[in-house]
């Protein structure tokens, strides 16, 4: 049950965060924005969705999951129904920044939530369950903003708050569901990070430690290739492709339909992997170079003319964009439980803060070019960075039940 609420949350979270996406080019027209002003909004996103995770990281391990993450999903709703309001670049702009700072919390409140629900072989899996949850808001988002967009321009501005508005509905089902009892920790693993006796590590000491640089490293390159892909890929379309809205806002729909199938089969994959005599690492380094892989495809979608062929591949790319994600936040699951909500936050700056400087970038690059073509096929290969990553720092990751070696 408090997965399945977690998987809402995810929904609804990428709900509001899409919207922009999809009325990208009318709200592009209406404020006369250059492309490079177009990445800037989605910098501003980014700069405050990392410091939005860290503070919210701290507030995580500190405060009632609860009563917190109800916070969040409010405030949120609320700037997305502001946003519908905005008659200036500025305003848009402040909007927009203050979505990202609030939306930063979603995620350290819900890996730590599926850390203290799960064991750590089935974290990948249930991840993959919780990351799911942004494809299926994403797929809903393109088809519910088509239909609330009218032929007047300005009907973007509705659309908005009508999207913002669901987030309310779950807050209701959240408290009228979930306990604070649900959150207690899973004691099966409470070995897996050190041995019985030895007090934690300091929160300092982590952050500085060769599996933090690995994490740090991983999630700014995947990151940014994903939300290059999710906060341009309606206007490429449009724009570079010549595809019409209606086109480009259905395919999107489809689109997150096969990350959604991605996210899940790569967390699982883990799962099926171990249970088949693999090592947790050895499992989880395979699909998540596998997944690497896909993403570099970006580099041939350029070449394809118009037919099949570009969609298909794309979704394929998709599809392996977001199954990194869920191999992602298990190798942060590994690092503490006593400070997970802190690792996750300190973890999304570099999430974040690197796509941010690319947004605009790419944005400055398509002004240039006239293509996007440059900037979407280094985009695809920042994965295959990370693959190498985590194959040369990571190291040995033991199961729950193995104990650790005695360490100062």
């Amino acid at each position: 049950m408090v997965c399945g609420l977690l998987l809402l949350a995810s929904a609804i979270n990428y709900m509001d965060r899409q919207t922009l996406a999809s009325a990208a080019v009318r709200v592009t027209r209406e404020f006369q924005l250059s492309q490079e002003q177009y990445g800037i909004l989605e910098s501003w996103f980014g700069y405050a969705f990392a410091l939005g995770s860290l503070v919210f990281g701290f507030l995580a391990d500190r405060f009632s999951l609860r009563w917190l993450y109800a916070s969040v999903v409010l405030f949120w709703s609320i700037t997305g129904i502001v946003t519908g309001f905005t008659s200036t670049y500025q305003e848009l702009l402040t909007c927009r920044a203050v979505l990202g700072f609030v939306e930063g919390g979603h995620w350290p409140c819900a890996v730590k939530a599926t850390r203290a629900l799960l064991e750590p072989r089935d974290r990948a899996l249930g991840n993959g369950v919780l990351q799911s949850g942004t494809s299926i808001g994403a797929i809903i988002t393109p088809l519910l903003m088509s239909q609330l967009m009218t032929s007047e321009p300005g009907s973007w501005r509705l659309a908005f708050q009508a999207v913002a508005s669901i987030g309310v509905l779950w807050i209701v089902a959240w408290f009228g569901l979930v306990r604070d009892t649900d959150f207690r920790a899973n004691a099966a693993d409470a070995s897996a990070t050190r041995a019985p006796g030895v007090p934690p590590p300091s929160l300092l000491r982590l952050i500085f430690s060769r599996r933090m640089l690995v994490i740090f490293i991983v999630i700014a390159c995947i990151n940014t290739t994903w939300q290059i892909l999710r906060a341009w890929l309606p206007k490429i379309l449009q724009e570079g492709r010549g595809w019409t809205e209606s086109s480009a806002l259905n395919f999107n729909a489809l689109w997150f339909a096969a990350t959604d199938v991605g996210c899940l089969t790569a967390g699982a994959l883990v799962t099926w992997l171990v249970a088949r005599g693999r090592t947790l690492d050895r499992a989880r380094l395979w699909v998540f170079s596998g997944c690497a892989a896909l993403c570099a495809l970006c580099g041939i979608v350029p070449r394809l003319g118009p037919g099949w062929a570009a969609p298909l591949v794309l979704m394929i790319i998709g599809a392996g964009a977001l199954g990194l994600f869920p191999i992602y936040h298990a190798l942060t699951q590994d690092i503490s439980g006593e400070h997970q909500g802190r690792i996750t936050g300190i973890a999304s700056v570099a999430a974040w803060i690197a796509p941010a400087q690319a947004q605009r970038f790419f944005g400055v690059l398509a002004d240039r070019t006239g293509s996007f073509d440059i900037g979407f096929t280094l985009a695809g290969f920042l994965p295959l960075l990370a693959v190498l990553a985590i194959a040369v720092g990571w190291g040995h990751t033991r199961s729950a039940a193995q104990p650790a070696p005695g360490h100062g």
